[in-house]
């Protein structure tokens, strides 16, 4: 409206000019358009129609982009280190998400930095799907004046390591554009490979000026105030104390389910409902008595010490197996290696000490450097929140499963969750850091509805989320759905769910015990079922919620929310796809799988 006035009074303008003037201006940044109105106020000001005398200017800047694609929220904090960094040497930055990137602006990019990480079998993270199916198909440019680079994280446990930023980079090399560093995969234990590809990036871009933003931004500017770290992070986590680990499951349950409170003290430690909490905890004393035992090594302090506190001693991957196969001589090891499907298995079901005991080393000494170089570095478990600040203040609250199996008579546990359950007592220590999940949120509005899928553990950031919209009075319907083997034994926080019920907090709630009949029944059996009301639900704007297994569980929902929305919304399978990623795109459909 105030342009339409400012031309109509713009009588001293031919229309010729006046279009003009319309052409250039619907093609200028904010940036650009501030600095012609200052060019032509220095015009006016020397009362004539020639141009002032200006300096000679700096070429534009090309703004650096750099897009994260993060499950767990790895990628995120790594985009922002090298966000911080970039801007610090005076570059032009646009630090974004994929899902928040609008990928038809990659035309128009010069420098591309990619940060992604690889989700369950080869799989982008949700909030890269997006970029992902944009980039790999037919629709994308060609990308000729592009220069760009990939930093992959991944876990090697997987047989498709790395496979999303491996096929992002080698797209865009297709593509025309141009490396400005090789990509780098990083394993679990990613901080020192993630550090040298940010210092060879910033070392291969052009050298910084401070000169406006060029025109070909394919981003917003964004201060990163924002993004400044907390206190208190992976690498700096908080000494809490454990308040109490409760049995939830009961005496007759296959698992061992632990209801976990901490007490984050005086330490200012803030969450949302949709974070995790990051947990630190020691290996098992026990456990590296046995694994010392067995190799034979003396139990010196030095040694013991690093078993403890450094590394990783109940997690394999292959680089483990591949190590150890190469100081010692076992054929049934390396037939192991030699397929990929047993490997996998194996590594998902075995610990280090497994290895050490069945594959022997029975005519090779090995010494404590030759153990500790086969094994990576410690790292914590991340754990749904199970908990509203609003109600808890200064605590949060866990919903862990005890990870246990029998060897050979002996049981292997976890690190966290077997110290949880059994090693620590009330007012015992433990590392903590909140992992923000900014794609795991309830809906702004309070009125807007939310339908819940959370089978076994995946209960524990609903719990977060009824607790936070209880605080605030929110009027919003909420659906729940959940599954777990028996009624008796595994209904997580029955109690508060039927409290919820009564009070009208919890509009629906749907349970598929899968062992309490003859035919096993499962969550997306209950969505089947009541696959119109979803559907409608949907309709008329309820946001969907997906937390739980990745492997199976969430693969299972998913075909079965693509089935509700053919047949009740008349679509074809195509159809169906393009509606569930509209409701991811628009953050609609959020999941929180492991």
């Amino acid at each position: 409206m105030l342009l339409k006035e400012l031309e109509a009074g713009a009588g001293m303008l031919a229309p010729e000019q006046i279009q003009t003037l319309r052409t250039l201006t619907a093609e200028l940044s904010p940036t650009q358009a501030a600095w012609l109105s200052g060019y032509l106020a220095a015009v006016a000001n020397q009362g004539s129609s020639a141009a002032p005398m200006l300096a000679p200017a700096a070429a534009p800047q090309a703004t650096l982009t750099i897009l994260y694609g993060s499950q767990t929220g790895n990628g995120r904090s790594v985009a922002q280190a090298l966000a911080q960094q970039a801007q610090a040497q005076g570059r032009q930055v646009a630090l974004l998400s994929m899902q928040e990137y609008k990928p038809k602006q990659l035309a128009k990019e010069q420098q591309l930095l990619l940060v992604v990480s690889t989700h369950g079998e080869g799989d982008p993270p949700d909030e890269a799907i997006g970029f992902h199916k944009y980039l790999l198909g037919q629709r994308a440019p060609q990308l000729d004046t592009l220069s760009y680079s990939v930093l992959a994280l991944g876990d090697s446990s997987y047989e498709q390591f790395c496979q999303t930023g491996k096929e992002l980079d080698l797209r865009l090399a297709e593509l025309g554009a141009t490396r400005l560093s090789p990509r780098i995969d990083c394993d679990v234990d990613f901080q020192q490979d993630a550090s040298q590809w940010q210092q060879a990036v910033l070392a291969a871009l052009p050298t910084a000026e401070t000169a406006p933003v060029a025109a070909n931004s394919g981003g917003q500017v964004v201060p990163l105030a924002s993004a400044v770290a907390s206190q208190y992070s992976k690498t700096n986590p908080y000494a809490a104390e454990l308040i109490v680990s409760q049995k939830i499951s009961g005496r007759a349950s296959a698992k061992d389910i632990r209801h976990v409170e901490i007490d984050l003290g005086d330490s200012g430690i803030s969450y949302h409902p949709g974070d995790a909490l990051g947990v630190w905890l020691d290996n098992d004393p026990e456990l590296v008595s046995q694994i010392l035992a067995t190799l034979g090594l003396s139990d010196d302090a030095e040694l013991r010490r690093a078993l403890t506190c450094e590394y990783e001693l109940t997690l394999l991957n292959p680089a483990v197996l591949q190590g150890w196969a190469q100081l010692v001589a076992q054929p049934e090891l390396d037939a192991l290696l030699a397929d990929s499907s047993a490997l996998r298995q194996f590594i998902t079901s075995h610990q280090l000490l497994d290895v050490l005991q069945r594959f022997p080393a029975t005519d090779t000494a090995i010494s404590a450097a030759q153990l500790t170089g086969l094994l990576r570095k410690l790292t914590p478990r991340l754990y749904s929140i199970a908990s509203s600040q609003a109600e808890v203040d200064n605590e949060v609250h866990l919903t862990v499963a005890e990870v246990a199996s029998e060897r050979n008579g002996e049981i292997r546990l976890g690190s966290v969750s077997g110290g949880l359950a059994r090693r620590l007592q009330g007012g015992d220590p433990l590392r903590v850091f909140v992992q923000p999940n900014a794609h795991f949120r309830l809906p702004s509005d309070d009125d807007t509805a939310a339908i819940m899928i959370g089978p076994g553990t995946g209960i524990a950031p609903f719990r977060a989320f009824m607790q936070e919209r209880d605080a605030r009075g929110a009027s919003g319907k909420n659906w729940l759905f959940f599954g777990n083997p028996t009624f008796t034994d595994d209904f997580l926080y029955q109690v508060e769910w039927q409290h919820y019920r009564k009070s009208g907090l919890l509009s629906r709630i749907d349970l598929a015990f899968s062992r309490d009949q003859a035919e096993k029944i499962y969550v997306q059996d209950r969505l089947q079922a009541h696959g119109a009301e979803v559907f409608s639900w949907l309709e008329q704007g309820a946001h969907l919620y997906l937390c739980g297994n990745a492997s199976h569980m969430a693969k299972d929902v998913e075909a079965t929310l693509l089935r509700i929305i053919q047949q009740h919304g008349q679509q074809d399978p195509q159809q169906a796809m393009e509606y569930l990623d509209h409701l991811r795109q628009s953050q609609r459909y959020q999941k929180d799988v492991y």
